[in-house]
């Protein structure tokens, strides 16, 4: 297929680039910059320099421009998000981008649509059981209603578009060696608590895991499916982090009470305390052929030790949740 890519350049858009490209698709990757056409003509994509929040502008640079499918991999989170306030421009791309991309998917010709979606949208669990696609997302969540109602618009929105085959991932939390500078440098200058009592369950995929399940979607979802996209085993924050630290020998992290963190870090921390998440990937599983290549943490902090420890210097790249 002839792939539209938004976000090609981002944490998952560049791996995902390059499984599609050796799945034998083309791909006309989305970048607002010169510099990303660049790194796009590396990668053997080609690309469109438009922005997905204007509309007319993204039409016009995608007007002699024909695909087969739509990937919406658009967020604007440079670092883990602290505040809510951090997390508005991507619930702007996951409202108004969605709209803009599936408006260009009209005119490029694309039927198929695939976009990304978070485990956090799930809310607020106890993790005493596997969550599945069949449960609740985005239910009413306070200060948090803002960003789960956008995860909830770009999965409607996909999902019930005339004439597109919909798809949505609900990714578990990122991690890989283009995305992990944060909690090791943190961890370095002892500036990344976790709760005093280990936190809340996450569930996690590794990057190239992610992608590899993204083309699987692409390839052989049935449309109108919702998948969640996570790794084999769930781990609450306290020992993942743990982990990491031990991993490259780096200062175990400071506990504090969970009302602490959530009070200076009110998004990040609520996600740490408040939503123990043990989300199940056998529909995905199923339904899609696909396995992660690192099917619990401990494997893919393994991968990134091998990876990064022979440079590590306490400015290493580090975990995005």
């Amino acid at each position: 297929m002839k792939v539209l890519l938004a976000g090609a350049t981002g944490t998952l858009g560049v791996p995902l680039v390059r499984r599609l490209t050796k799945a034998g698709h083309q791909v006309i990757g989305i970048t607002r910059t010169e510099p990303g056409a660049g790194v796009l003509w590396d990668l053997g994509a080609s690309s469109v320099i438009a922005d997905a929040l204007d509309r007319d502008s993204l039409l016009r640079a995608l007007k002699d421009t024909h695909a087969d499918a739509v990937i919406h991999q658009l967020t604007a989170l440079k670092r883990p998000p602290m505040r809510a306030r951090d997390v508005e421009p991507t619930n702007r791309l996951r409202v108004e981008g969605t709209a803009n991309l599936l408006a260009a998917a009209e005119q490029v010709g694309a039927r198929r649509f695939v976009t990304q979606s978070f485990f956090g949208g799930y809310g607020f669990h106890d993790g005493s059981r596997l969550l599945t696609e069949q449960d609740r997302f985005a239910p009413p969540g306070g200060r948090f209603d803002p960003t789960w109602q956008a995860l909830r618009s770009t999965e409607q929105q996909v999902l019930e578009a005339p004439g597109i085959e919909g798809i949505a991932l609900r990714y578990g939390g990122f991690y890989g060696p283009a995305s992990v500078s944060q909690i090791l440098e943190g961890l370095q200058k002892r500036q990344f608590p976790v709760p005093r009592d280990g936190g809340a369950y996450a569930s996690l995929v590794y990057i190239e895991d992610a992608a590899a399940a993204t083309v699987a979607a692409l390839d052989r979802s049935a449309p109108g499916q919702v998948y969640n996209i996570v790794d084999d085993e769930p781990v609450r924050w306290g020992v993942l982090i743990d982990a990491f630290a031990a991993a490259f020998g780096l200062p175990k992290p400071r506990r504090v009470p969970g009302a602490l963190l959530r009070l200076a870090a009110p998004y990040m921390g609520g996600l740490m305390t408040r939503q123990s998440l043990r989300l199940s990937n056998a529909k995905a599983k199923a339904e899609l052929g696909w396995r992660p290549i690192m099917p619990t943490y401990r494997e893919g902090i393994e991968a990134l030790l091998a990876e990064l420890r022979p440079t590590h210097d306490g400015e290493s790249e580090g975990v995005r949740p």
